[in-house]
C-alpha cells in the first residue's frame, strides 16, 4: 500500500481554506457558491465516519467590504474593527449552510498567546476534543478583534498546523490557489514541475518556496513549509491542493494523486512552541 492509500485511514482531519479560495477576485465579495460546495462536501466527509475541522480565513475581507472600504486595511485597529464585523457575518453564513445539511458547527477564535499557555491550550484541546464527540464541526479562526502584532499567528497556514497539532489530527489538507509545491514558480517558469511527495523538508524544500506568493491571502508557499515542519514533527501528514475543486477533498482523502504530500515523521522531543516563538518560518537546526 502506497502512501496515498494510507489517507483512506485518517481519522482525524483538519481543512484551512484561504481567503483567496473564498472570495469574487474581482470584486473581493463573499463567493456563496464556492462556500457552500466546501460546506456540503466537508459535511459529506464528517458523515464517512471523520472528525473534521475547518480553519476558515476571510473575517477582515468581509468585514472591510462590509464596511464599503475599498481595499484591505493595513492599520491594526481597523484590521482588528473589520474583523469584529466580518467575523460575526462570516460565521452566520457557515451556520446557515451547515444546518441546510443537518450539520451541526460551532465557533472557536484562536490567538497565538492562548496556544503558547500551557493551561489555555489545554482547555482548547478539551473544547475540540468535546465538540467532535458531539459531531459538531469546529470553525477555526484567529482572535483578530484582540490579538496585536506581537501575538499573532500571521496567516492560518502556521494557525491550522497549531490546531492540528494541539487535537492530534492525523491529516492537514490546506487549499490554495495553487496545484501544491513546484520545483519552481509555476507562474513565471512553465518548466516547473509539481511535486506529489515529500519525505523530508531540506534546504531544498524550502528554497523552492521562497517567492511563491497567493496574490490575496497573507501566506504564500514559505509559509506552507513552516506548516508542514510543525505538522509533520507532530506526526501528521500534510497536503497541499488547488481548492478550484473543492471535490478534490474527497479524492485525497480517498487516496488520489492530487496536490503535495508532506509524509509525517514524528519527532520525539516535538514541541510547537518552538516553531512560534524561535523559528516560525524555516527550520534552522
Amino acid at each position: 500500500m502506497n502512501n496515498r492509500e494510507l489517507l483512506k485511514d485518517k481519522k482525524r482531519i483538519v481543512v484551512k481554506v484561504g481567503t483567496s479560495s473564498l472570495i469574487h477576485k474581482k470584486t473581493g465579495n463573499i463567493n456563496l457558491f464556492r462556500l457552500e460546495k466546501l460546506v456540503r462536501v466537508l459535511t459529506d466527509l464528517h458523515n464517512s465516519g471523520k472528525d473534521v475541522i475547518l480553519v476558515s480565513s476571510g473575517a477582515i475581507g468581509v468585514g472591510y467590504k462590509a464596511l464599503g472600504l475599498k481595499d484591505r486595511p493595513d492599520p491594526l485597529p481597523l484590521k482588528q474593527a473589520c474583523s469584529a464585523i466580518g467575523q460575526g457575518q462570516l460565521m452566520m453564513i457557515y451556520q446557515k449552510l451547515f444546518a441546510e445539511y443537518n450539520q451541526a458547527s460551532a465557533q472557536i477564535l484562536i490567538t497565538k498567546e492562548t496556544m503558547l499557555n500551557d493551561e489555555r491550550r489545554f482547555n482548547a484541546k478539551n473544547t475540540f476534543d468535546q465538540l467532535l464527540d458531539l459531531d459538531v464541526i469546529p470553525i477555526v479562526n484567529e482572535n483578530d478583534t484582540v490579538s496585536t502584532e506581537e501575538i499573532e499567528f500571521g496567516d492560518n497556514d502556521t494557525l491550522s498546523a497549531v490546531v492540528t497539532a494541539v487535537v492530534k489530527a492525523d491529516l492537514l489538507i490546506l487549499l490554495t490557489d495553487i496545484d501544491g509545491l513546484y520545483t519552481d514558480d509555476p507562474h513565471k517558469n512553465p518548466e516547473a514541475k509539481l511535486i506529489s511527495e515529500i519525505a523530508e523538508i531540506d534546504d531544498t524544500i524550502e528554497n523552492m518556496a521562497k517567492g511563491a506568493v497567493s496574490k490575496v491571502g497573507t501566506g504564500g508557499m514559505a509559509t506552507k513549509i513552516a506548516a508542514a515542519n510543525i505538522v509533520t514533527d507532530a506526526g501528521a501528514d500534510m497536503v497541499i491542493a488547488n481548492s478550484e475543486d473543492l471535490g478534490d477533498l474527497l479524492r485525497i482523502v480517498d487516496g488520489k494523486d492530487i496536490g503535495s504530500l508532506f509524509l509525517a515523521h514524528k519527532r520525539k522531543n516535538f514541541n510547537f512552541k518552538t516553531y512560534l516563538t524561535e523559528r516560525p518560518y524555516f527550520r534552522k537546526e
